[in-house]
C-alpha cells in the first residue's frame, strides 16, 4: 500500500509482478461497487512489472474494502470459468 499523504478512502496498491490483465479485471470487478468513486490502474513504466493500482471510496467505507471483495469476486468468476472449462 502506497498511502503517501492520503486518508483510509483514497488508497494506491502497488502490485508487482503484475500487467494489464489483472489490472484491468480487478478494476472493473472493484468498479461494479456503487460505494466506488474513482478505481484505475497505470503501469509505472514498460520495464517495470508493477501496477499502481488506486482506489477512492465515497463516505467512510476504507478503500481496502473494496479491493478485498473485487479480488474475491475475481477469484469465483475465474473458478467459475475453469469449472465449466472441465
Amino acid at each position: 500500500v502506497q498511502a503517501e499523504g492520503t486518508d483510509g478512502n483514497c488508497v494506491t496498491f502497488v502490485l508487482h509482478d503484475e500487467d494489464h490483465t489483472l489490472g484491468n479485471s480487478l478494476r472493473y470487478m472493484v468498479m461494479k461497487n456503487p460505494d466506488v468513486e474513482f478505481c484505475g490502474y497505470c503501469i509505472t513504466h514498460p520495464s517495470e512489472s508493477k501496477i499502481n493500482f488506486r482506489i477512492q471510496t465515497r463516505g467512510s467505507l476504507p478503500a481496502v474494502e473494496p479491493f478485498r471483495k473485487g479480488l474475491n469476486d475475481l477469484m469465483g468468476v475465474c473458478q467459475h470459468v475453469l469449472n465449466t472449462f472441465e
